[in-house]
C-alpha cells in the first residue's frame, strides 16, 4: 500500500493553515512595527545617495532585507532598527555604485578649525539662507558626517541611537556630528559670499 503525500511529508492541512496563519500574523506585525518609518527610512537613504529614485530602490531593498529578518527582531526600537538596515544597504549600494564616495576618510585632512569664526548653520538660515544652499552645502559633505547630521537634526534621533544605527562608538557620532557641523557652517559662508558677491 502506498503511503498519501501528507503521510510522506508529515504535512497536513491544520499544519499548513497554522503556518499560513503565522505568516500573516508576521507580516502585519511587520507593517504596524516597521513600515510607519518608512518617511525616516527614505529621508535617510535619500539624504545618503543624493538621489530620489537610488534611494527609493534602496529603502526597498532595506524592507525586503528587514522583512526576511523580522522573525529574528526582538522588540526595542523599531525605527532604529530599521535605520541600521537602511544604513548598512545604502552603504552596500554606494560601495558597489560609487565607491570613491566611501574612500578612506582622513580625519587631518577634512578637519576644520574649531576656532574659526563660522556662522551657526540655523544662524545662516534665520539671516535668509536659501535652502538650496543649505541642501547643496549637506550634499557636498562626506558620507560619514552626511549622515550624523541627518540622523540628528532631520530625524532628531540621540547620540546612543545614532551610534547604534552607524556601529561605533558614541564619541565618534560626537565627532563626526561636531566635524560635520563645522564644515557645514565653513561652506554654507562661502556659498553666501559667493551669491552676494554676484
Amino acid at each position: 500500500m502506498t503511503r498519501g503525500f501528507a503521510e510522506k511529508t508529515g504535512v497536513t492541512l491544520r499544519a499548513w493553515e497554522g503556518k499560513r496563519v503565522q505568516e500573516q500574523n508576521q507580516r502585519v506585525r511587520f507593517e504596524q512595527v516597521v513600515l510607519v518609518h518608512l518617511d525616516a527610512a527614505y529621508n535617510l537613504a535619500r539624504w545618503l545617495t543624493r538621489n530620489d529614485q537610488d534611494a527609493e530602490d534602496v529603502v526597498q531593498e532595506a524592507c525586503l532585507r528587514a522583512y526576511k529578518f523580522f522573525a529574528s527582531y526582538q522588540g526595542g526600537n523599531s525605527r532604529t532598527w530599521l535605520l541600521t538596515i537602511v544604513r548598512n544597504t545604502c552603504y552596500t549600494w554606494l560601495r558597489q555604485n560609487r565607491g570613491h564616495e566611501l574612500a578612506a576618510f582622513d580625519e587631518e585632512l577634512h578637519h576644520v578649525a574649531a576656532d574659526c569664526d563660522v556662522l551657526n548653520p540655523e544662524v545662516l538660515f534665520e539671516r535668509g539662507a536659501n535652502l538650496q544652499l543649505l541642501k547643496e552645502a549637506l550634499e557636498e559633505l562626506p558620507v560619514e558626517f552626511r549622515e550624523v547630521m541627518i540622523l540628528r537634526e532631520l530625524e532628531d534621533l540621540s547620540y546612543k541611537e545614532i551610534a547604534r544605527i552607524a556601529g561605533v562608538p558614541i564619541g565618534t557620532v560626537m565627532s563626526r556630528l561636531n566635524r560635520a557641523r563645522q564644515r557645514l557652517q565653513t561652506r554654507l559662508t562661502q556659498l553666501i559670499d559667493a551669491e552676494e558677491a554676484e
